[in-house]
């Protein structure tokens, strides 16, 4: 499926001035390290958002790449379909992260992304960010940065599955969830999950069984509290043992 050219799917909702220069969540965009006037013009580039109802779908496999999204608040799944039919979840997007970028190799879009829950998105039409980006040295090197970021993210998908136990798996998630959540101000130790459990399962390579069990044992054994979604981490010492993460 594909979008026609410079279309953004769904109904784009256009927005005062201004935007990514006052936004709280700048720190984690495109504009670190911009300076002012070149905030100026990131600033007219950016000029629309999109809502998303939760379940709804931003973009679909193989649609043409038109635009680089930024969460302003929600978050977002992306998953492709195996060759067996089932849905398989390559990644969760936050708050203040970008989602699109690993359509520019080929300017078409390798998975679906789909709002996890209500969201909202701003909108950076891709081909004028490309012409500003080559005017904005500051701007390159934000984009090359978070597209290196996607890269090492995936590298660690792929460790994750190759060589961790599954409880391993699950705590490395835990903990990446938890720290991600921490940068944008909220709290580390307690959060709640916006992705099923069958979701976590996709990602992380895992029965929806196995990873129903292991937030029961990690309960169990004092590391967590577990009410539904609401997650609470009680000894993350042992959790950051139980990851291989230990602090210096």
């Amino acid at each position: 499926m594909t979008t026609d050219i410079g279309r953004i799917p769904g109904n784009p909702i256009p927005v005062a001035q201004p935007r990514c220069s006052t936004c709280s969540l700048g720190q984690f965009c495109l504009p670190v390290g911009i300076p002012e006037p070149e905030l100026e013009r990131l600033d007219a580039l950016v000029s629309e958002r999109r809502r998303l109802k939760k379940g709804e779908v931003l973009y679909h496999a193989n649609d043409d790449l038109t635009a680089i999204y930024g969460i302003r608040f929600g978050s977002l799944k992306s998953c492709v379909t195996a060759p067996d039919g089932r849905e398989q979840v390559v990644g969760f997007h936050l708050q203040g992260e970008l989602i699109g970028l690993d359509a520019v190799a080929d300017n078409h879009h390798p998975s679906t992304a789909v709002a996890l829950e209500d969201s909202e998105l701003c909108i950076a039409r891709f081909g004028e960010l490309e012409t500003l980006s080559r005017q904005v040295p500051s701007l390159q090197r934000q984009l090359h940065r978070l597209m290196s970021q996607e890269i090492r993210n995936e590298h660690q998908q792929l460790l994750a599955l190759g060589t961790m136990r599954a409880e391993e798996r699950l705590a490395v998630f835990l903990l990446n969830l938890s720290e991600r959540l921490s940068a944008r101000g909220y709290a580390a130790n307690e959060f709640v999950l916006r992705m099923s459990r069958e979701e976590i399962g996709s990602f992380l390579g895992l029965k929806l069984e196995t990873v129903s069990r292991l937030f029961s044992r990690f309960a169990q054994n004092g590391m967590i509290e577990i009410r539904q979604r609401h997650v609470k981490i009680i000894d993350g010492v042992a959790l950051r043992e139980l990851a291989g993460v230990h602090d210096c």
